[in-house]
């Protein structure tokens, strides 16, 4: 069960995406892709940050640095917060000039997980790579548009999206390797988006054009919906001192005429959970 939500911040991002919580700045980031901005939200005074991203910024991660792991269009860049400057760390893609890097996850072991997709939506030309120690692995293809990863409590389990096939996958993980890919779930009732996972291994999936946040259970059976006054929800993430506050991004993307019903497409919301999401790890350098 769930109570809210609250818009928390009328941001209007095209494309809002990656809310992720800071819990040594105590603070949500998250990204407008398209818009080009990178946002902190402070939730103790409601305190509200934006920087220019160099190019389409799929998700900004937290570092064991204090840094960010940006994944830009072309490579992985760190932001340095105190400064506002992105330095280039890692190249990726430079054989796909069309693809762009689109969501990302950081495992307890402080790897970083993310996905590429064709920015036009047309070929499958999006990829699932683990970074970790400086090296760069493609360990799926054949995607749209990639969402994810996330991983079950156990660790045992990776869950990655192609979002427009509507299709939730599921791999089997030990060591950073993933074998025995399966489809786990399709969302029906909209595309399947951003996922996190709670301390139970419910999955939540973000619905674009769905109004809310679907829940899986561990079997994949459809488990409950939280709702959300607007149609366009592309992840949600756990937050707060007790990870029970569920952090949720939103996109006026392709539907711009929808906005004069839903002015707070492109907002940022927040729910209270009963159950609390993981500890949000940070990428290791």
């Amino acid at each position: 069960m769930s109570i809210g939500p609250e818009l928390i911040w009328d941001v209007k991002a095209e494309l809002g995406e990656g809310p992720v919580w800071d819990a040594t700045r105590a603070c949500v980031w998250f990204v407008d892709i398209k818009g080009r901005k990178l946002h902190r939200y402070d939730p103790a005074d409601g305190g509200k940050a934006s920087w220019d991203t160099p190019d389409q910024t799929g998700f900004a991660l937290p570092a064991e640095d204090g840094s960010l792991i940006c994944g830009l269009r072309g490579g992985l860049h760190r932001f340095d917060p105190d400064n506002g400057a992105f330095e280039l760390i890692q190249r990726v893609e430079e054989d796909r000039p069309q693809n762009r890097l689109n969501d990302g996850f950081v495992g307890p072991d402080g790897t970083l997980w993310f996905g590429s997709m064709d920015d036009s939506e047309e070929t499958l030309s999006g990829a699932l790579y683990r970074w970790r120690a400086g090296e760069l692995t493609r360990h799926d293809d054949g995607y749209r548009v990639t969402n994810g990863p996330a991983l079950s409590p156990d660790g045992r389990t990776m869950y990655h999206h192609d979002t427009t096939e509507r299709r939730i996958y599921a791999f089997d993980h030990a060591d950073g390797f993933l074998t025995n890919k399966r489809l786990f779930a399709i969302t029906e009732d909209g595309f399947a988006d951003g996922p996190s996972v709670d301390a139970e291994g419910v999955l939540h999936v973000g619905l674009f054009n769905g109004w809310g946040v679907a829940r899986f259970s561990p079997a994949g059976d459809r488990i409950g919906t939280i709702r959300l006054p607007v149609q366009t929800v592309t992840k949600a993430a756990f937050g707060g001192a007790d990870l029970r506050d569920l952090y949720c991004t939103t996109a006026w993307l392709g539907n711009a005429d929808k906005r004069a019903g839903q002015p707070t497409l492109g907002g940022l919301y927040r729910t209270r959970v009963e159950t609390p999401g993981l500890p949000q790890a940070r990428v290791r350098l």
